[in-house]
């Protein structure tokens, strides 16, 4: 089956102009042209194309992203690399969400113990390669920082903890979307046992309080990188989520 490019840019909401453009840059190629010089994509060229969307979330150069995509040779391992990108920045985002929770409480109780607490979960290298070029680098951008800085809690984690950590996130959403499938409800008990596990798996990065939790349920459907990290695993992941989680914040906290 083939699509034209209207059809591609009403599926993938990607103008035609810009699928024109990826061609002339030598990232989606279409499979042929008809008698009226209108382009034909077939699913290799869909998956082409999601791959291009997928690097331009992180900001990557099309040049980069081609140079990266001529030297694919699996599309799955190429998917699950970038789903273990995602991880990575979803533990990040909670790292940084702590730092956040933890200055809240200071200025509202004005009982920090620890003022290293402040800069938890930043990325140090971006902010210095800021400092040093005067313009905000992509991601790919990125080369790692010589200069020493002082350790997050995240950064004295061991590579097997934070491979622990994102294995263990996988496992609870494969299991939350096997419930979903099943048309399990977000309050039944073996839901809640394993919203119960995606709580303490939130424990590991800082201790949520009641309206904190459930509204890390909201965050999760309303941000672009979560939503987009959740639909990876199922369209619905986000939203089923959410509502166990408001569900857990209400019975058990």
């Amino acid at each position: 089956m083939t699509y034209t490019a209207n059809e591609v840019s009403q599926i993938s909401g990607i103008s035609v102009e810009t699928l024109q453009y990826y061609d002339e840059m030598g990232l989606l190629s279409p499979i042929s042209m008809d008698t009226i010089s209108s382009p034909h994509y077939d699913e290799d060229q869909l998956l082409d194309l999601q791959q291009v969307m997928l690097y331009r979330e992180y900001g990557m150069p099309l040049g980069d992203i081609r140079t990266l995509m001529e030297q694919e040779q699996n599309r799955i391992d190429s998917l699950l690399s970038h789903k273990k990108r995602l991880l990575e920045k979803q533990n990040h985002i909670q790292f940084l969400m702590n730092t956040i929770d933890n200055t809240i409480e200071y200025l509202q109780q004005g009982n920090l113990t620890e003022h290293s607490r402040l800069y938890e979960g930043f990325d140090l290298a971006l902010q210095e390669q800021y400092e040093e070029t005067g313009q905000l680098l992509r991601p790919a951008e990125f080369k790692p920082s010589t200069k020493q800085a002082k350790v997050t809690s995240a950064q004295k984690w061991s590579k097997d903890d934070y491979l622990n950590t994102q294995r263990e996130a996988d496992e609870i959403y494969v299991d939350l979307c096997e419930a979903l499938k099943n048309g399990k409800d977000p309050g039944s008990p073996s839901v809640q046992a394993i919203i119960r596990r995606h709580y303490e798996w939130i424990s590991h990065f800082y201790t949520p309080t009641k309206e904190i939790y459930s509204g890390l349920g909201d965050l999760y459907v309303e941000h672009e990188d979560f939503k987009q990290l959740y639909a990876g695993y199922h369209p619905q992941l986000a939203e089923y989520l959410r509502d166990g989680m408001k569900i857990y914040a209400e019975r058990q906290m």
